[in-house]
């Protein structure tokens, strides 16, 4: 029973909440204690409000996951984890960790208010509307951004990076939306969405929202007022085009990323670049 709770509270989409350190690495705060407690509780409490929603769409979907060829083998839908037991876990998780949240910020705990409510919003209605259900798919990377800005006493967080996760998570959003429509199986229990997309369509929203990624990031590295006056931020810039170009071929090439996450942990050239630009980013901002 507690490794099909475990598996429905899906641990490996807790790496989304990596952008909650936003705030603290670009602020220049991983120094500063009190922000790095602050921002670790708050990634534990934004964790368990995600796996509450995991299980809540579990629960909805049940009946239409039980006809799905790989959805059905999901705790909830084979029967693993009963119904009731999944709600207990939903109050349990809920009730745990919304006081958590208020407890850490007033901020916080609204954001994550509105993070579970556009979650419920998506699952019952806009997950079915084309275009919107990647908006809002997009919303939650911000979401998580703001999260971490609401947890730390920022004094030099750009607003361009906020610009700059809205286009990655559209890319993301897109890519996901991409990798389900090519591994679409007719006759097999599909999002409805799917049916309002076209490969090339999603082809052309992936280009725009990958170049707007580069752009707003490089805008990002010599216009924010935080940074370095000789620049040195702009050589990360190779990085982040690596970053988003890999990201593309798995994408377009290898028709892989239904789900981001599992791109990220299986593919060792993006896992690299990802280490590469995180070594930079450490150099640049607290040796040189």
């Amino acid at each position: 029973m507690f490794s099909a709770i475990l598996k429905s509270m899906r641990p490996r989409q807790w790496a989304k909440n990596v952008f909650l350190f936003a705030a603290m690495v670009f602020d220049r705060k991983l120094t500063n204690a009190e922000a790095a407690l602050s921002t670790l509780a708050g990634v534990v409490v934004f964790s368990l409000v995600a796996s509450a929603v995991y299980l809540l769409n579990d629960i909805a979907d049940v009946e239409s996951d039980r006809q799905h060829p790989t959805k059905r083998f999901r705790p909830i839908a084979s029967g693993k984890l009963p119904v009731p037991v999944a709600w207990v876990v939903v109050v349990i998780l809920l009730s745990s960790s919304l006081p958590a949240a208020y407890a850490l910020s007033n901020g916080f705990f609204w954001l994550l208010v509105i993070y579970l409510v556009l979650n419920l919003a998506y699952s019952a209605w806009v997950k079915h509307i084309v275009l919107l259900d990647i908006l809002v798919l997009a919303s939650f990377y911000v979401l998580r951004v703001a999260a971490g800005v609401s947890l730390v006493d920022v004094q030099r967080f750009s607003p361009w990076i906020y610009i700059f996760t809205t286009f990655l998570a559209l890319l993301i959003g897109a890519g996901k939306r991409r990798a389900e429509l090519a591994a679409q199986v007719e006759g097999a229990n599909a999002r409805r969405v799917l049916d309002g997309y076209t490969l090339p369509f999603l082809d052309q929203i992936i280009a725009l929202a990958a170049g707007m990624t580069i752009i707003t990031y490089s805008l990002y590295t010599f216009s924010a007022p935080n940074l370095p006056e000789n620049h040195a931020m702009m050589l990360t810039i190779p990085f982040v085009m690596y970053g988003v170009f890999r990201y593309q071929y798995l994408l377009q090439v290898k028709n892989i990323g239904g789900a981001p996450e599992d791109v990220v942990f299986s593919d060792r050239p993006l896992q690299a670049v990802v280490a590469l630009y995180g070594l930079a980013v450490l150099l640049i901002f607290y040796i040189f």
